[in-house]
């Protein structure tokens, strides 16, 4: 009840109408002990793990679908800024960013965000789903409509795995993660990549502006990096800590949580950079250029780099990260369900409706396009994520530099700047985009 008190009297600041009637993944909510007094050491695992759960989403097949079609990555320093101003909302405000939303636009407009941000998660889970089947077939031989239902099956192990505590969840996820990471380190040895390219490669290209082709892969990449659910997401899970109710425990918390996600976004940028290497080392070097879809690369790694299990490994790591997306993107549709339209429902039946928002599209597309129109749609349900991820992140900045509603926590006057500055560059691209779709219709 203490507890209780000490949330109520933090969390009715004055920017807020209302308090949130039900916290974000009530289930797991300030479940997790933090020891304190505690050793850095200690402190710094307590925290551990929310990172991962949001840097899946930076290394999901819609990633591998777009890294494979083009060459360009943004900073992922300045894409961390969006996620631990995330995190910063959940700790300081002790509302998820759905919850925020809900709180301070109009009924309508809440609703019309809600929409968006199921699109959203449908239009990733279309990668995620696509990309996991595509791993089942590729290992197992089993047809892609099969695969699509196979991973509905993830709503049981998330019910599994947060009866036992979140912390299962997060090591499972850490065990997906590592096991890609350590198959495309190994890819990475058998390609033998040029490093003097790799430098290069970093360096972004002016041509994208003018060349609606490599506009749109590289817009796509943005939609695959940041997505719209991830800021919801990580609102939420930061909030399974029980971390002090007070000043100095929130600042404890932020900056415990920063490190956090900052070293797994760093993982994650080393997942994507080793699709876009391994793909330019083994494909582009060999003069196999045309290469873009999943199931090409399986075929063709292993003869290439002339190593039996290299194929195996790509797949292997493909179908554990489309597992990892699932099921993250499961929790962020049940944290977006519940937070925008404050919902009571009962833990299987929420993720029951939140998936089959993503799996019936998915089992749609994949039975009517079949394995031959699979790397088009996950390009293009990146870039409609890249579409729709200003609805998310403008939202996210306002809130985090509004001094009534943050207190002490609202952002410095320079990552304001920062923050605004990577808002306006992503909804302009966006903007840009659209511009030369309609350009080209027209021509």
């Amino acid at each position: 009840m203490a507890n209780s008190r000490e949330e109520e009297s933090f969390y009715g600041k004055s920017g807020w109408r209302s308090q949130p009637m039900l916290r974000s993944l009530s289930e797991v909510h300030r479940t997790l002990v933090v020891p304190h007094p505690a050793r850095f050491y200690r402190k710094l695992l307590a925290f551990a793990g929310p990172g991962f759960l949001v840097a899946v989403g930076y290394m999901d097949p819609g990633n591998w679908a777009t890294d494979l079609a083009g060459g360009s990555k943004f900073n992922y320093t300045l894409l961390s800024v969006l996620q631990s101003l995330s995190l910063k909302l959940g700790i300081a405000t002790g509302r998820d960013l759905a919850q925020a939303c809900r709180d301070h636009y109009s009924k309508p407009v809440s609703f019309c965000l809600w929409i968006i941000c199921e699109l959203a998660i449908a239009a990733c889970d279309l990668a995620e789903v696509i990309g996991s089947a595509i791993a089942f077939n590729l290992l197992f031989g089993i047809p892609l409509i099969w695969g699509v239902c196979i991973t509905a099956l993830d709503v049981l192990v998330i019910l599994l795995l947060q009866n036992k505590g979140f912390r299962y969840t997060e090591a499972l996820v850490i065990a997906l993660v590592g096991t890609i990471g350590v198959c495309f380190g190994l890819e990475i040895i058998f390609s033998r990549p040029d490093v003097v390219g790799i430098a290069k490669g970093f360096l972004p290209s002016p041509q994208i502006l003018v060349n609606p082709e490599m506009l749109y892969i590289a817009i796509g990449i943005l939609g695959a990096t940041v997505m719209p659910h991830n800021l919801y997401l990580h609102s939420s899970i930061v909030q399974t800590r029980n971390y002090e109710l007070n000043p100095r425990g929130r600042r404890e918390a932020i900056k415990f949580a920063t490190i956090d996600s900052t070293f797994a976004l760093m993982f994650a940028l080393f997942i994507n950079a080793a699709i876009l290497i391994v793909s330019a080392a083994t494909f582009y070097r060999s003069g196999h250029s045309e290469v873009a879809e999943i199931g090409d690369a399986y075929k063709l790694l292993s003869p290439l780099l002339g190593v039996t299990g290299a194929s195996t490994l790509f797949a292997i790591a493909l179908l554990a990260s489309g597992q990892n997306s699932t099921l993250t993107g499961t929790l962020a549709g049940q944290i977006v369900m519940e937070g925008f339209l404050n919902i009571r429902l009962k833990p299987w039946l929420r993720r029951l409706i939140t998936r089959l928002i993503a799996i019936i599209p998915a089992v749609i597309v994949t039975a009517v396009s079949g394995e031959s129109g699979t790397a088009k749609l996950l390009v293009l349900s990146q870039v409609i994520l890249s579409l729709q991820l200003s609805f998310a992140v403008f939202p996210l900045v306002m809130f985090t530099s509004d001094k009534l509603k943050m207190g002490e926590f609202v952002n410095p006057l320079w990552i304001k700047m920062l923050a605004w500055l990577i808002a306006v560059i992503i909804a302009s691209l966006n903007a840009w985009l659209l511009v030369q779709t309609f350009r080209s219709w027209l021509s």
